[in-house]
């Protein structure tokens, strides 16, 4: 074992500097200390925090622009800006434009380039995720600016481009380079849900702590929180233990928040590389709440192996399918292999309805512990109508209607919204309209009438208008994407069956989060099997096999580590069989 030690002393080393190396080789006999000369930050940025409360914006909101720099990994930076300028404005940081315009016409085949604004300027990498700007709202939907944190790589031309972003778009850039709000962050460490709530690494703990080595204020837990309350508007910073394999420890490389309620984690197999790590990462978050006061639905996706093995070898890199990006209709994917990628591909397809899902091959790039989620950074647009809207639960009731509800802000005001709705998606929507029913928290609401028995699933969206004229729905994609709902949905109500007489009680909760009940009453002695699969019909769980005597029995099916989705429980006494649903959330 000891023998092992220096090369996997070398394997750290390498992962943990493997983002500097397209940039060029480390200085010699570098210090750490000595990469932070605040001298080279810029004097452009205001270094007092907003005076009027801000909201950071959530990745799946509209945006204006994405930016990228034109350094390294050209293939795949041509891809994204070639789907990204049919949404957006693209701002491609360059140190020469007309070379950049050259190749991209030339080299990389973009047909042209109507959409992309080049912004020459010096620059270090093409980590543009990691030391980019971050979108914030003054009051939640009023004027737009962006916050800036230090950087934690030496790279002083990195560093000032969120600058020469804010003078580029005449958006006021927020910068914390000075004592006592001095702090060291990462964008590829953060992700919020737009309401108040982030999520970063441990990372930003060690980089600002009292030992840290970036020359910054040494600052406790509660002071980071309070920076970035103050300049971000985040009132509930979660923070997860880094992980052993990913030597970055960025999240964006397992983990990504879909909307308000679900996140996408990755998952290895069973005790691989980082599996234990994520999955304990992922219990830790989930016993917090959403911001709507219910517990996070997550969908889990594979972290693809690469030559058949995974991070804890040595000749594999570090695949990820969490390192996607939102450009407002689209969605970018890393993609690797297509045996893998397939999968992966239909997960986002399920779960993100009228999105246009595109793969990106990533091999290139994610040897450095990147993919295009590190490479890119969206600007906000200046007039957000901002909706925010909990999905409605499946349903088991069949005769009471259903409230719609949703909070719409705009800083015109809002002048209408609708709820638009259909049994059919082929048949096209019938709209209804929503009352401002709670005007300080800016609530709007309807009722859907009760569908009946027999409807299924019901899809809807919200569509709203500002009184300035600007419209906007939710999702950001509808009528093309939308929520849904089962109706009359059931977990079973109580069976008498057999000549020999039991009862089945329904599977409650259901959906559940982490453990459901069910009871099951014999009139005489019984050979009992209780089981739960998976929809392709695979075996997830035994919760019970043997002989039950007479009586009631409880039974607990533990669903703490199941995927998000369907499932059937398997319930088999003696000669006869009963099949009920598990919605796991």
């Amino acid at each position: 074992m000891l023998k092992c030690l220096p090369a996997l002393l070398l394997f750290f080393s390498v992962q943990i500097f493997a983002q500097n190396t397209p940039a060029g080789s480390l200085p010699e006999g570098f210090e750490m200390k000595k990469w932070y000369d605040f001298n080279n930050f810029s004097e452009k940025g205001i270094t007092t925090p907003p005076e009027i409360p801000v909201r950071t914006m959530a990745e799946w909101e509209e945006i204006q622009a994405l930016c990228v720099a034109w350094k390294s990994f050209k293939p795949t930076l041509a891809q994204i800006i070639q789907h990204a300028k049919e949404e957006v404005e693209v701002i491609v940081v360059c140190s020469n434009a007309t070379s950049a315009q050259n190749q991209l016409l030339n080299t990389y085949g973009l047909p042209d380039l109507d959409n992309i604004t080049f912004l020459q300027r010096d620059f270090d990498t093409v980590w543009m995720r990691d030391y980019g700007p971050n979108t914030v709202y003054y009051n939640d939907v009023d004027s737009l600016a962006l916050v800036e944190w230090i950087y934690n790589r030496p790279r002083p031309y990195d560093n000032v481009i969120p600058d020469e972003i804010g003078e580029l778009l005449n958006i006021p850039v927020y910068s914390t380079i000075q004592m006592p709000n001095d702090l060291v962050h990462i964008g590829g460490n953060f992700t919020t849900d737009g309401m108040g709530t982030a999520f970063s690494s441990t990372l930003i703990l060690e980089e600002n702590g009292e030992t840290n080595l970036f020359n910054v204020t040494p600052k406790s837990e509660e002071q980071i929180d309070d920076i970035m309350e103050e300049w971000m508007g985040i009132d509930h910073f979660i923070k997860m233990d880094a992980l052993v394999y990913d030597s970055i420890h960025h999240i964006d490389m397992h983990m990504k928040l879909l909307d308000e309620e679900t996140i996408l984690v990755g998952e290895y197999p069973e005790g691989v590389a980082d599996g234990p790590q994520i999955e304990e990462n992922l219990n830790y978050i989930t016993s917090f709440d959403s911001p709507f006061g219910t517990p996070y639905k997550v969908v889990r996706i594979q972290m693809p192996p690469h030559n058949g093995n995974y991070p804890d070898t040595w000749n594999s890199d570090y695949r990820t399918y969490t390192n996607s990006v939102f450009v407002n209709g689209t969605v970018l994917v890393p993609t690797y292999e297509e045996q893998f990628d397939t999968t992966a591909l239909r997960i986002y397809e399920e779960n993100m309805p009228g999105y246009n899902i595109v793969g990106i091959d990533c091999n290139d790039i994610v040897q450095y512990l990147g993919a295009l989620h590190c490479i890119t950074r969206a600007i906000g647009v200046p007039d957000p109508l901002l909706i925010i809207h909990q999905e409605l639960a499946d349903q088991t009731d069949d005769f009471n209607d259903y409230e719609i509800t949703a909070t719409i802000r705009h800083r015109s005001g809002i002048s209408e919204a609708t709820l638009y709705w259909t049994t059919d998606l082929n048949a096209g929507y019938s709209s209804i309209d929503m009352e401002l029913t709670d005007p300080e928290s800016n609530q709007w609401s309807t009722i859907l009438p009760n569908q009946g028995s027999g409807v299924g699933r019901i899809y809807y969206y919200i569509e709203s208008v500002a009184n300035n004229g600007k419209i906007q729905v939710r999702p950001l994609v509808a009528p093309d994407g939308y929520f849904d709902f089962a109706t009359n949905f059931t977990t079973s109500t109580e069976d008498i069956l057999g000549e020999t007489g039991f009862t089945i009680s329904p599977i409650i909760p259901n959906p559940v989060g982490t453990t459901a009940s069910l009871s099951v009453s014999l009139v005489q002695s019984t050979p009992l099997t209780i089981e739960v699969f998976d929809v392709l019909g695979r075996k997830v769980r035994d919760v019970y096999s043997g002989q039950k005597a007479s009586g009631e029995h409880p039974f607990f099916i533990d669903a703490k580590s199941l995927r998000s989705g369907l499932y059937f429980v398997r319930i088999a006494m003696g000669n006869e069989d009963f099949v009920r649903r598990l919605v796991v959330k």
